[in-house]
């Protein structure tokens, strides 16, 4: 056998070993390459095909700056040349530099394909820059690639991505052929855009063009299915998955898992995980994270917790929040304070979505020194960080440490939300601040521009009924842009009983008995009001209408 010697095959050699560490993921095999090649006698001209794959192999590991060092030294380049660079900076987040490139290749005169459209209109979507994908999608059109199904694709994330679902759906209507591809980027960027019912519907239209779904295609579908609880969907899938030959699939089998815990079917979830041969991160973090929403779950979920530990299975924040959120829900400090020590040697510090699970555990434990320990501690804090602590202040009756805390909040430059200002109303009701929290309430709307919610204003009438403002609490409710609800007459009611306002009490109850005829409660608290007042014969007639409402209810009983 005779071997070709010379430059050309010494290239094709270097090629070939590139791609094979491209696919083994070995980095430090293929910089070896590139040295050798670099000490080499230099070829002439430098092969364009090599230096194009050493652009690909360096990209493929996140190396954009020797990428590009490569790229910049190319004395003549192609359109794949142009396109590896692209996408490189396309598929790194490097939006801005992947459009810049992509200008400069227009200009140099070098004719883009279908690939290289693609990759730009990615950079858009990135970029989150719906004005440059026109732009781009124009370049396509001219270039005759807008009718190709991966620019298309493309083009379709890349105006779900800038939140124009409109524009995506109209170009996905318009394509001549489909793919998988391109229902799979529809479907997606509906579930992404939490337009679930809609993913659903896509979903059924392409099993009816005769589609056949990949697993990408059943993990959307999946994630949508547990958004809405849609069961019945769960279970169709799930045959569509068996019949298949998708079981096998690790993110198939985690997002069923994940399905069915949603829709709160935990032993079909735990029948599945237990099926599967080397559980992963993921559909343990799925399974726990129902068990989560169960509270007769917890120890299924801590048992789970010691066996994946136990197995050396990695953990992450986002398993352990969960985790947390149970300790929290059942007032488990036992097993929190375990949880923390955990933490402590082996997770990394600066995880916020963490550290605010673990504040509202000791809080909600009533450990609130510990609380605060923890919170004092974190290296960053969010505006849930704070907020959970004004909550759990505000609910144990600590309403001036929840208004202290805001106030350093503010001072530190976090800006509130709608919750912390909800939690605040509430810690200032609980604790008889009343105008403090009036003033929270004004500033909510004067100086952030938070509209309130119907929550907000049932917190402000609650705190002026229980401060005795009772016309000012009247008012509000009469000037609401929404309909007021029970709550706030009832706070009303209860508060006109305390202060003998018995004209405005009535007011109240009548509009009590129009929204809940049969609530005997509120029956119950007029009639006490009356009797307050000496209104003997209204308090008689009232606690009639009450024996005529709770007729026919079964009686409670104690079993002491």
């Amino acid at each position: 056998m005779t071997l070709v010697n010379g430059p050309k095959s010494a290239a094709a050699l270097s090629s070939s070993l590139l791609q094979s560490c491209i696919g083994s993921n070995a980095f430090r095999q293929g910089k070896s390459v590139h040295h050798r090649l670099i000490i080499a006698p230099p070829a002439s001209p430098p092969d364009l095909h090599l230096s194009t794959k050493l652009v690909i192999f360096y990209s493929h590991f996140g190396d954009i700056a020797a990428a590009r060092r490569v790229f910049d030294g190319m004395p003549r380049r192609s359109v794949v040349s142009w396109t590896a660079m692209v996408s490189a900076y396309a598929k790194n987040g490097r939006s801005r530099e992947a459009l810049e490139l992509f200008a400069l290749l227009l200009r140099s005169g070098a004719r883009p394909n279908q690939f290289t459209f693609g990759s730009a209109a990615r950079a858009c979507a990135g970029a989150r820059c719906a004005r440059s994908g026109e732009q781009v999608h124009a370049c396509a059109a001219k270039g005759r690639f807008a009718g190709d199904m991966f620019v298309q694709s493309a083009l379709m994330d890349m105006h779900l991505r800038c939140g124009s679902v409109s524009d995506a759906n109209r170009l996905f209507a318009e394509m001549e052929r489909k793919d998988v591809v391109s229902w799979n980027a529809l479907i997606r960027g509906f579930v992404e855009r939490r337009h679930y019912n809609d993913a659903l519907g896509l979903f059924s239209s392409m099993l009816r063009d005769a589609m056949v779904p990949d697993h990408f295609t059943f993990g959307s579908a999946l994630k949508a299915c547990g958004a809405v609880n849609a069961l019945y969907n769960v279970e169709l899938i799930h045959t569509y998955i068996i019949k298949l030959g998708y079981l096998a699939e690790m993110v198939v089998t985690s997002s069923l898992i994940d399905a069915y815990a949603k829709c709160r079917i935990l032993s079909s979830a735990r029948v599945i995980y237990d099926s599967m041969c080397e559980p992963d991160l993921v559909s343990s973090t799925a399974l726990i994270s129902g068990y989560s929403m169960d509270r007769n779950h917890s120890e299924d979920a801590m048992k789970l917790f010691c066996k994946i530990h136990l197995e050396g299975l990695r953990i992450d924040g986002v398993l352990l929040s969960s985790l947390l959120a149970i300790c929290a829900n059942i007032a488990s400090i036992k097993f929190g304070a375990q949880l923390h020590a955990y933490m402590c040697k082996k997770q990394p510090m600066g995880d916020a979505a963490l550290d605010n699970a673990l504040v509202d555990m000791y809080a909600k434990a009533g450990e609130f020194s510990d609380a605060r320990r923890a919170f004092d501690e974190m290296p960053q804090r969010n505006v849930i960080s704070w907020t959970s602590l004004i909550t759990a202040y505000g609910k144990n009756g600590f309403g001036e440490d929840a208004v202290t805390l805001f106030d350093r909040m503010e001072e530190d430059g976090v800006k509130p939300n709608e919750v912390t200002f909800l939690a605040l109303l509430s810690a200032c009701s609980h604790s008889g601040l009343m105008n403090k929290g009036i003033e929270y309430f004004t500033s909510m709307m004067s100086k952030y521009g938070i509209n309130p919610r119907v929550e907000h204003y049932s917190s402000a009438i609650d705190l002026l009924a229980r401060g005795g403002q009772l016309d000012d609490a009247w008012k509000l409710v009469q000037k609401m842009n929404t309909e007021p609800n029970s709550s706030m007459y009832g706070a009303v009611l209860g508060a006109c009983k305390i202060h003998g306002n018995v004209p405005l009490g009535e007011t109240a109850a009548k509009n009590l008995f129009s929204m809940d005829p049969e609530s005997s409660v509120n029956y119950a608290v007029l009639a006490n009001m009356y009797a307050e007042s000496c209104l003997w014969e209204d308090a008689r007639r009232t606690r009639k209408l009450l024996a005529e409402t709770s007729r026919g209810k079964e009686v409670g009983c104690s079993v002491i």
